[in-house]
């Protein structure tokens, strides 16, 4: 594999964080998943920003509707979002 294909191949695993109204928007590849927002937790120590239900996260937008999301993309959504909540001083949290 030379350079270039690398680049190519990060650039279709790169996963894009937006931070919209209520909701995350990511986008891998021609792939887009939206991940609403749940109420803050009533037991948690300290307010979250966002809370995340990670088990109703199954499937991508349409088109994709059809394909699962996978674990490993999973992990690497929660840490995306993670990483933007982090650069806008925000906090969130997994359930």
């Amino acid at each position: 594999m030379n350079e270039n294909d690398a680049l190519a191949r990060r650039g279709r695993d790169r996963l894009i964080v937006t931070l919209t109204e209520g909701a995350f928007r990511v986008t891998h590849g021609k792939k887009v998943l939206t991940i609403f927002s749940s109420p803050d937790l009533l037991e948690a120590e300290a307010p979250a920003d966002f809370v995340i239900h990670l088990d109703e996260i199954l499937t991508w937008d349409p088109p994709h509707q059809d394909c699962e999301v996978a674990i490993e993309d999973l992990q690497r959504i929660m840490t995306a979002i993670g990483e933007e909540c982090d650069r806008r001083g925000l906090v969130v949290e997994f359930e």
